[in-house]
């Protein structure tokens, strides 16, 4: 049986791939390195540490610019390397998944397999990449390209790897989404919240974490909950969106405070969050024997959250919408032995996205 191993990559779908990829390039420390170009479109290949994204525009007159116009710009591909395609061809067979389009890509590089699937519910795509042996630094058809030159010249951003990716879906499409990625991909629902911890004043979510068998591959899926006197997030992202898609994506970081003043040094913008929250952080953190290498002062003064059990810690921070339409953000997150996803701070997530809202006019 076949099965996916990693995030290989992920693809945007944007207006101007070149200004696209200098603003993630100068913003969050990616390094252009490859491209792609034909009659219908151009692609630009971005990395940093094991982290690739792929930035994409298409001419007029074609599916893909179609969406544009729905979407914004917006995540069309969680791609994934699979370690065996026929086997998973197989079980999605079984289960009468189909495939909207496979392929062959021979190259003196060596063979790549591919098979893309047309996630449930939206326009998001699963492109499935069986790489074999083959030996080029990325995907064939892409040639190696020079980085923007300016950000050879400047202080390097700490290395990332892709941690996870969230999905967002209209209320009560959660559940069959959940249930298509099980039998299309084998990834099993490992942990969840409900509004009873992702909730604020005025809206709340119920949200499942979905992994593969040895959690290299984390795809959250989320959705809002009726009957709240506010719109939550999830529902905002659905109305300017055009229905369900990526919201946000996490890059791992070693050194999370590093990594932000460089971000912010480079015009990142993050949420804020109330002095209290650092207050009552402090208080509870007094009552454990846990061991907080970072300085709580600077965590505090960069608007960083923590989370934490007996056994460790984690830290994460938000950006605010990185487009014109709220449809998009990054998370940076730096664990010290803590699986889990921040649970503890949703309330103080969603109030900080809740004054952003407001300032948009979209929270009620």
């Amino acid at each position: 049986m076949g099965s996916i191993s990693a995030i290989h990559h992920i693809e945007f779908i944007v207006s101007n791939a070149i200004q696209s990829a200098y603003w993630y390039c100068s913003s969050f420390g990616f390094q252009k390195f490859a491209e792609r170009n034909t009659e219908v479109s151009t692609s630009y290949a971005l990395k940093n540490g094991t982290a690739r994204v792929i930035i994409t525009s298409y001419n007029c007159g074609n599916v893909y610019t179609e969406q544009l116009i729905k979407h914004g710009d917006f995540i069309k591909d969680v791609a994934f390397r699979v370690d065996f395609l026929d086997g998973v061809l197989q079980n999605l067979m079984e289960n009468d998944i189909k495939v909207i389009q496979q392929g062959e890509m021979k190259t003196k590089e060596g063979l790549v397999r591919t098979a893309t699937l047309l996630a449930d519910g939206s326009d998001v795509t699963h492109t499935l990449y069986e790489l074999g042996s083959f030996t080029g630094n990325f995907l064939p058809y892409f040639t190696p390209t020079a980085n923007f030159e300016l950000f050879d010249r400047i202080e390097r951003m700490p290395a990332i790897l892709m941690d996870h990716v969230v999905q967002n879906y209209p209320i009560g499409e959660m559940e069959a989404a959940a249930d298509w990625y099980y039998k299309t991909m084998k990834l099993k629902r490992f942990w969840s919240v409900d509004d009873k911890v992702a909730t604020s004043e005025f809206s709340a979510m119920t949200a499942w974490l979905l992994v593969n068998e040895d959690h290299t591959v984390q795809i959250t899926l989320a959705e809002g909950v009726k009957g709240r006197k506010g719109k939550s997030q999830i529902e905002e992202y659905i109305s300017f969106h055009g229905g369900s898609g990526v919201q946000h994506f996490a890059l791992l970081v070693d050194d999370i405070i590093s990594a932000v003043q460089l971000m912010k040094s480079r015009s990142v913008e993050f949420l804020t969050i109330p002095d209290e929250y650092y207050n009552i952080l402090e208080e509870r953190l007094s009552k454990t024997n846990l061991n907080v290498k970072e300085d709580l002062k600077m965590i505090r003064k960069l608007n960083i959250l923590m989370d934490f059990d007996e056994n460790g810690y984690l830290l994460q921070i938000f950006s605010k919408p990185l487009q014109d339409r709220p449809t998009l953000f990054i998370e940076i997150i730096q664990r010290a032995n803590f699986k889990g996803f921040g649970a503890g701070n949703f309330k103080a997530l969603f109030d900080a996205v809740e004054r952003e809202q407001e300032k948009r006019g979209t929270l009620f």
